[in-house]
């Protein structure tokens, strides 16, 4: 009996050990996760975020596997781009330092070199055909020149239009069955979008620039807000003086106004979007962490770095950030809703990207006919809707997390 005992007080000191090891941020995610919401959230976002890495491999018109007089080739992999091989890299890195215990910064550290070494390996090797000629494997096939092929589970890619089953269009989900070579029918799930390509292809396929321009617009924010504000709030005087005049300047300038006006008279890049979000949403992040800096600069941890001689950069990135994120992650999941959001918006008012697939360009289609075209209103608003309510999960989740009054409430 008093051997149990001892166990079990050994355990609730280790486990007491372990939390006060934990920084702040690491507390309050642990605490926001075991919500339910907010795993909703996470798995929808892991979900959306696994569905965007492998796009190539679920939705494309280029055969994963084709034996042609017994030599065996993958077109899918010879049209691969440099982006796909970059994002493949980043995936399974996320996924293995998971599993590995480093500090948060080295794991960062690490995500970068990782995608800057695959990009930099795959622009030497990595050299797809310019032109593409999607109707050239079904012509085969129809045709007997294969002796087997293996298709992706959606076989056709976001820009193929099916010209070779005749004029194709705005076609109901599972009402487009037009034979096509060897009297085999064309099924398509979620319909088919005005130029007549695949619309469940097209909405694979613009999941990445839906989460590709919500983490690094709000990373481009979060970057220039806690630099900024972590010398604010450091600092304080005259740098604090100079930085909120400067937070001022940057809150009056309109995001989307501004984002009209280059999409008008310039080209239209997704890396421009990015770019202007960023630097027009950085001053939130900037007013958080320079409140949770004077905060923290008065703790006594704080006080020991600086008297210890350590460098600025170790003491406001190594010491004070890890124990005052916490709210800059709160709004952060609200940012990337709003970066989505403001592409889709362009999107759906004809100014965003021109070719590629955005689920706010297949929106707008909705309401270009004579008749209201419900698929195409339906799934990309679905998915607009259910990303935008995930983010927007994990950051009340997150809120409850850090709010002290809730937490008194609920004790």
């Amino acid at each position: 009996m008093n051997n149990s005992t001892s166990e079990s007080l050994a355990a609730d000191e280790l486990q007491s050990e372990q939390a006060a090891n934990r920084s702040y941020a690491a507390q309050v995610l642990r605490e926001a996760f075991t919500q339910w919401g907010a795993r909703l959230g996470l798995f929808w976002i892991a979900l959306l975020a696994a569905v965007a890495v492998f796009a190539p491999m679920l939705a494309n018109s280029h055969p994963l596997l084709v034996s042609e007089d017994s030599i065996v080739s993958s077109p899918m992999l010879r049209y691969m781009t440099i982006g796909d091989f970059t994002l493949l890299a980043i995936f399974f890195t996320v996924v293995i330092l998971l599993f590995v215990r480093i500090r948060f910064y080295k794991k960062v550290i690490t995500l970068f070199a990782t995608g800057l070494i695959t990009t930099i390996i795959a622009f030497m090797l990595v050299s797809p055909p310019q032109l593409t000629v999607y109707d050239q494997y079904r012509a085969k096939q129809a045709a007997g020149d294969y002796d087997w092929v293996i298709h992706a589970p959606i076989p056709y890619s976001p820009k193929d239009y099916i010209r070779d089953a005749g004029d194709t269009g705005l076609e109901a989900p599972l009402t487009a069955v037009t034979p096509m070579g060897d009297a085999s029918l064309r099924t398509h799930w979620f319909g088919t979008e005005e130029n007549g390509s695949d619309v469940l292809s097209r909405m694979i396929h613009a999941s990445r620039i839906a989460l590709g321009i919500g983490f690094v617009a709000t990373g481009i924010a979060m970057l220039i807000g806690i630099i900024i504000g972590g010398l604010m709030g450091f600092y304080s005087g005259i740098v604090d003086m100079i930085g909120m005049r400067l937070v001022e300047i940057f809150e009056a300038v309109p995001t989307l106004f501004l984002l009209l006006t280059f999409v008008a008279f310039f080209e239209r890049s997704l890396y421009v979007m990015m770019v202007i979000i960023g630097i027009t949403s950085w001053p939130g992040y900037a007013r958080f962490v320079r409140a949770e800096f004077l905060r923290l600069r008065q703790q006594e941890f704080v006080q020991a770095a600086t008297a210890c001689g350590l460098p600025l950069r170790s003491i406001l990135f190594r010491h004070m950030l890890p124990n005052g994120i916490a709210p800059i992650l709160v709004a952060a999941s609200f940012g990337v809703a709003s970066a989505i959001l403001a592409e889709a918006t362009l999107s759906f008012l004809g100014l965003g990207l021109v070719d590629d697939p955005s689920w706010g360009q297949m929106l707008n289609q909705a309401v270009q006919s004579s008749t209201f075209n419900w698929w195409m209103a339906l799934f990309p608003g679905g998915a607009i809707f259910l990303t935008v309510f995930a983010y927007n999960l994990m950051g009340e989740a997150l809120r409850d997390a850090i709010d002290p009054n809730l937490k008194k409430s609920a004790g």
